[in-house]
């Protein structure tokens, strides 16, 4: 505990510097997000966006896929046992009475020492839509047992309009973010999501004609720094789709990292966060025909954004006061590309695949897996068949941080937002399981 407090108390401080900055500088948004960059003070996201720190929690070596949580048979049940709801009777125009769910008091995460534990908490809203047959070699058919224990194939990928009424708000508003809506507002939230056109197809990706054994393979291609002179772009370009985060650095480094993209995963912040910083390296979002843009709803400025998104608007308050996010998208923005992660796939992923030792203190509330690792799973659950490039590995110290860094070397910094021991491991352990083909170089750095 000692050696989290001074990590707690700089994180701390870095949260007030960034507000003071925020509100204090005068002139333009870019003017002052620079300057707060420039401060060195943004807490930035994951490896995928450049952080390089010393692991601040260590992982249970010996934890496995699954976790053992109190499960219920139906959501319909849970709401039973919700200490936090309100139920008012109100009469119908014929005169019956009937009983509507009111908005629970907001629960916040100060007032929980640990992660709390709800009975509820290892239950998720499904898709009962139909389901496409999976080929023979899908990584669905897996036979390792840990693995098909901990997987759901009909998580309910997408959080769209309709979904978010009082009783999802009341069961989702007990989860902190990403994985929930603690600490926030129906009120805050709602507009926002009632914008998010459903899906035309519940399946992210087709099968594409040309598979003939109608097998979906994809590559999943993070910018980590394993792939600087791997050479590995066309094996990447030759999967049928190809997954993106974040700092998704192409253009100059084609021969590493491939050049298609089909699909594109990132935060609000990751986006300006990499548009900010990487724009000396030519960084800008993909625009590749037909692809597909996830949003990972990691808080309420992703909401924000979203609604300036939609509505295609310049956005006059909140955290993005002065940005019009239609601008970051390079021209290649339509409202059906556009696809939200659900809070409960992001929990489910955590709880089952992810549960960082983190969670069982008092930082619990900082953790959460990396932008790359939900675009793994993403991929897991959209895919039959998924190679995995550029994703962090128990030999990452010999290589740079990010492939793009060719003048300077940074290091991986183990900030204790994220848990990238569980990760190494996790990915190691899929890799060993064949539900996933991690690259691994087995040369040093220089290709000898």
């Amino acid at each position: 505990m000692r050696k989290l407090l001074p990590a707690a108390v700089s994180l701390l401080c870095c949260g007030v510097f960034y507000l003071i900055i925020w509100r204090n500088i005068s002139g333009s948004p870019q003017t002052v997000y620079l300057a707060v960059l420039r401060s060195g003070s943004f807490w930035r996201d994951g490896l995928e966006t450049g952080e390089v720190t010393e692991a601040l929690v260590t992982p249970d070596k010996n934890s496995s896929f699954t976790t053992k949580l109190t499960t219920v048979k139906t959501l319909k049940e849970d709401f039973k046992s919700l200490q936090h709801e309100n139920l008012t009777q109100t009469e119908t125009p014929a005169g019956n009475k009937t009983q509507t769910l009111q908005t629970p008091s907001v629960l916040f995460k100060k007032d929980y020492t640990r992660l709390p534990q709800w009975n509820f908490e290892d239950v998720y809203v499904r898709n009962n839509d139909e389901k496409r047959q999976v080929c023979s070699a899908s990584l669905q058919n897996s036979r390792d047992p840990e693995f098909q224990a901990a997987v759901i194939s009909d998580i309910q990928l997408w959080l769209y309009r309709g979904h978010l009424d009082i009783s999802e708000w009341n069961r989702l508003s007990h989860f902190n973010n990403p994985f929930g809506f603690m600490d926030y507002r129906y009120n805050d939230i709602k507009p926002a999501a009632d914008l998010i056109p459903k899906p035309r197809s519940t399946q992210l990706l087709p099968v594409p004609e040309g598979a003939q054994d109608g097998c979906i393979r994809c590559a999943v291609v993070g910018t980590g720094g394993i792939l600087s002179g791997s050479r590995m772009g066309k094996e990447i370009d030759s999967h049928h789709y190809v997954f993106r985060m974040n700092g998704a650095l192409i253009k100059g480094y084609e021969e590493d990292v491939g050049k298609r993209t089909s699909v594109y995963v990132h935060t609000s912040y990751a986006i300006l966060n990499s548009f900010f910083l990487l724009k000396p390296y030519g960084f800008e979002v993909p625009k590749d025909e037909g692809i597909k843009y996830v949003l990972i709803p990691e808080g309420q400025r992703d909401f924000e954004w979203i609604e300036g998104l939609m509505k295609k608007k310049l956005l006059m308050k909140g955290t993005y006061n002065g940005f019009r996010p239609l601008s970051f998208y390079s021209g290649g923005f339509d409202e059906d590309k556009l696809y939200v992660l659900h809070p409960d796939f992001l929990r489910y992923v955590r709880n089952r695949f992810l549960r960082s030792t983190t969670l069982d203190t008092d930082l619990w509330y900082m953790f959460r897996p990396t932008n790359g690792a939900f675009t793994l799973f993403l991929a897991l659950h959209t895919c039959d068949i998924v190679d995995v490039y550029g994703f962090i590995t128990e030999d990452h110290h010999k290589y740079n941080n990010y492939y793009f860094e060719r003048s300077t070397k940074t290091s991986v910094v183990f900030f204790v937002n994220h848990d990238y021991n569980l990760e190494i491991q996790t990915w190691k352990k899929l890799h060993d399981a064949g539900i996933i083909n991690l690259y691994q170089r087995k040369e040093n750095p220089n290709g000898t």
